[in-house]
């Protein structure tokens, strides 16, 4: 240590700096509180205490499992075991009731809102949203607009099966792209996409020809959404007629989507969860207000 560190402050002080100075002002070198020090310490111990008893040292191709050979997953694993016990007699009761059953009994229909909700939270909420409001192509779950039907046994075909997920079961029709793939040139997707606004009272472009606009209709886009535009849930084809859009009904948003198409994909839940929670989901989608 140099001659400036061994520097006293002053006498009362009786402490060393540490041999900085700025502008007249020298930095003490005043020693950690002794507590501090043994607390400090102590936390070392007990890291070391820690990685002995607890999992904690990656190795090659696994970790220390530690002396206790304790693991948060079994603890998990316990939990989930003791949920499913609790459950176990609504679980059975739900499981044998049908869906119609479920609605009209309420001690089966709050058990399956409940179940419902959080299944819909973990698995439907990052599209539909967490109220099923839905967002621009993912459709709203709480109005009485359904692509491929709102009763109960239709929900519950949905969710399990899909649409155009891969699942043969599941619904399979999508929107061609009519621009895209050549079959319509562009001023003839203007006039159509003119022709599809006035089927629902909104405002069409300065003068645009709406009879040409409907004979392109009838043509091509018809045989899905029907002569009058009020859809098919045979092949998920929206009504075209009301107020509600899948995508918006700007003229814009609805041009780009008959030039190239629509065809979003809902994954089928029956690979992926129970039919018992299937069926408490379809009863919860159908308790948001829009089901049939």
């Amino acid at each position: 240590m140099d001659d400036r560190t061994k520097k006293q402050d002053a006498p009362e002080t009786q402490v060393g700096t540490t041999g900085h100075e700025w502008d007249g002002i020298r930095e003490l070198n005043t020693p950690l509180p002794r507590w501090w020090l043994w607390l400090f310490y102590a936390t070392i111990v007990w890291a070391v205490g820690y990685w002995i008893v607890y999992p904690s040292w990656p190795l090659l191709s696994s970790y220390s499992n530690g002396v206790l050979n304790w693991h948060s997953r079994a603890v998990v694993a316990t939990d989930l075991a003791a949920l499913q016990t609790a459950r176990g007699p609504m679980m059975a009761k739900l499981a044998q009731a049908s869906l119609q059953d479920i609605e009209t009994t309420p001690e089966l229909l709050d058990f399956a809102r409940a179940l419902g909700r959080r299944a819909f939270a973990d698995n439907c909420a990052p599209c539909h949203g967490s109220g099923g409001g839905g967002a621009k192509g993912y459709p709203n779950l709480t109005d009485d607009d359904w692509l491929w039907g709102g009763t109960l046994a239709e929900i519950s075909q949905t969710i399990t099966h899909g649409a155009r997920s891969g699942d043969d079961q599941g619904h399979q029709g999508s929107m061609p792209a009519f621009g895209r793939d050549g079959m319509l040139k562009r001023d003839d997707i203007v006039s159509v996409a003119d022709y599809v606004r006035s089927l629902s009272g909104l405002s069409t472009t300065e003068g645009a020809d709406l009879a040409r606009g409907a004979k392109i209709f009838a043509d091509n886009c018809a045989p899905c959404h029907g002569p009058q535009g009020k859809g098919s849930r045979s092949v998920g084809a929206p009504n075209l007629t009301d107020q509600i859009w899948l995508y918006g009904p700007d003229t814009k948003t609805i041009i780009d989507g008959v030039w190239n198409g629509h065809g979003g994909v809902m994954p089928a839940w029956g690979g992926k969860l129970d039919p018992v929670t299937i069926k408490a989901l379809a009863v919860y989608v159908h308790t948001f207000g829009g089901g049939e």
